[in-house]
């Protein structure tokens, strides 16, 4: 039986969890007396076995940003079904705004193959072998939630055998 979010989040309150910054950005506000400056990052929090959240934090101040996003990432994880522990399950797309991925399952030893935002997704996830392509934006938000919705649509055989009604060994194609 699945188990429900809430006790995957309760089960990871004592764990390690790897935290990776993936981009602060510094903005300014033009106002009468010059400028204002105000900072955004972007952090990817997991456990590194399928447990993994993103998260944008804004604020005056650089280390009040991080903590926002770190914050805000441990409140929106998803759980993702990995193959082996290792890699995805099936080939898959996602796309938000303008930017699109490509996210493929790599036999053994291959490595995270991807550029830019998607690396400390997979790093933060636990995926150790993943060939990845991006299309599109470069845009760090739109590629981390582009990967997000790729990965929320992976189905592991067991999920489908499940809704089928049928045994796991007549699902897997080999």
């Amino acid at each position: 039986m699945a188990r429900t979010r809430r006790a995957e989040l309760e089960s990871i309150q004592g764990e390690e969890l790897i935290e990776k910054l993936v981009v602060i950005k510094r903005t300014a506000k033009v106002v009468k007396g010059g400028s204002r400056f105000s900072f955004s990052a972007i952090v990817i929090v997991g456990n590194g076995k399928g447990l993994a959240g993103y998260g944008l934090g804004k604020a005056k101040e650089v280390p009040e940003s991080i903590r926002k996003a770190t914050d805000q990432a441990r409140k929106n994880m998803y759980a993702v079904a990995l193959r082996e522990g290792r890699t995805l399950h099936h080939e898959m797309i996602g796309k938000y705004g303008a930017g699109q991925v490509v996210l493929r399952p790599a036999t053994e030893g291959t490595g995270i193959i991807a550029g830019g935002a998607m690396r400390p997704v997979f790093e933060a996830l636990g995926v150790r072998d993943v060939l990845a392509k991006s299309t599109g934006s470069s845009n760090p938000h739109n590629l981390i939630k582009a990967t997000f919705h790729a990965l929320l649509s992976v189905r592991s055989p067991e999920d489908i055998a499940q809704k089928r009604g049928l045994e796991v060994n007549r699902v897997r194609v080999r």
